[in-house]
């Protein structure tokens, strides 16, 4: 099917799933897991500067998650998810399926973009 609506809803789709995906996982490192003990898990698998590293995935995650849902900056953030999710398949080859699906998807609204349900569409107007 090459309708504009379909894949418009498509991306919208992929856009609140990803998003949603993401924002519980920073809620989970904030609210549930905590700092403490993901710090010590970020320590444990090598990640450089644990304690910096968790602040910056954490909110990252959060505030990306609701640009994506919303559709603000999507491309530049599914990049910058892009580069998260590659970091964390270096340090954590053991769970490379769902990491691949990340990806995938991740580059699939960075090469077809937010879609004509997005706040990106309104500003380009």
């Amino acid at each position: 099917m090459d309708k504009p609506v379909v894949r418009d809803a498509a991306l919208l789709l992929l856009r609140l799933v990803l998003g949603v995906v993401f924002i519980a996982h920073g809620w989970q490192i904030f609210l549930v897991t905590g700092l403490t003990e993901t710090t010590g898990q970020f320590s444990a698998w090598g990640v450089p500067q644990p304690g910096l590293s968790v602040w910056i995935v954490g909110i990252a995650e959060l505030l990306g998650g609701a640009m994506l849902v919303i559709g603000f900056l999507t491309t530049i953030v599914a990049g910058g998810f892009l580069l998260l999710i590659t970091a964390a398949l270096y340090f954590l080859a053991a769970d490379f399926s769902y990491h691949a699906v990340l990806i995938v998807s991740l580059l699939m609204i960075v090469v077809f973009g937010s879609g004509r349900a997005s706040v990106d569409r309104l500003l380009v107007r």
